[in-house]
């Protein structure tokens, strides 16, 4: 087996191998990264990575969409496989919610809550492809303190605007938080729906967490 050297080659072969739907090569890929790299850089550094340059592809019409959903469907398997999963610990008693507003794809949301899983929180999954009304209510009944809402496409993205709007005025102390493709391609984007803050990364997204309710206290 020829081992990659270095990050960026690894998050190369890990696209190369989603785009063609090579579930084998994929997880080769990552049974080579746990050897050679640090095993805690898997998601931000390699997952997610690759998943934004086949995001990029898509947006310029290199890739198809069927290609986009395939790659998920594989970077979900991965997850499931190699990122620990650990008991709920609730910290502070904050109620923490993830969830996809109106996109069917789930990865994203997948990897949020299991970082904050392990990171410490319970975390309500309010699951995928969730209307505004859905997600306002889900939101007011559960009086939920901190939301985080991932997205892939940027439809998806816009409509955030208006589930915060509804949000603010049913549950005003609610803090929504923000992520996805369509945030890092335009990192003012989150601003203009109107979210109180945004993460590049699952990671950053939970330092960003923290960091409010720090602030908060």
């Amino acid at each position: 087996m020829c081992l990659f050297l270095d990050l960026d080659e690894a998050v190369e072969r890990m696209k190369e191998c989603l785009l063609a739907v090579d579930r084998t090569g994929a997880f080769d890929i990552v049974s080579e990264f746990l050897i050679n790299l640090d095993g805690s850089l898997l998601v931000d550094d390699l997952i997610m990575p690759a998943l934004e340059d086949i995001g990029e592809s898509w947006e310029r019409g290199e890739v198809s969409l069927s290609q986009v959903y395939m790659s998920g469907k594989i970077s979900e398997e991965i997850v499931d496989r190699y990122v620990v999963k650990v008991g709920h610990i609730v910290i502070d008693g904050m109620r923490v919610a993830v969830a996809v507003l109106h996109d069917h794809h789930n990865l994203g949301k997948k990897i949020l809550a299991t970082v904050l899983r392990t990171s410490g929180f319970e975390v309500i999954d309010y699951g995928h492809a969730l209307t505004v009304e859905e997600l306002v209510s889900n939101v007011e009944r559960d009086s939920i303190d901190y939301l985080m809402i991932s997205t892939l496409m940027l439809p998806a993205a816009l409509h955030i605007k208006e589930a915060v709007k509804g949000i603010k005025e049913r549950s005003p102390a609610t803090k929504v938080l923000v992520g996805g493709a369509p945030f890092i391609f335009d990192d003012e984007l989150w601003k203009e729906v109107g979210a109180d803050a945004y993460g590049r990364t699952a990671t950053e997204s939970i330092v960003k967490l923290k960091h409010m309710i720090k602030e908060a206290e």
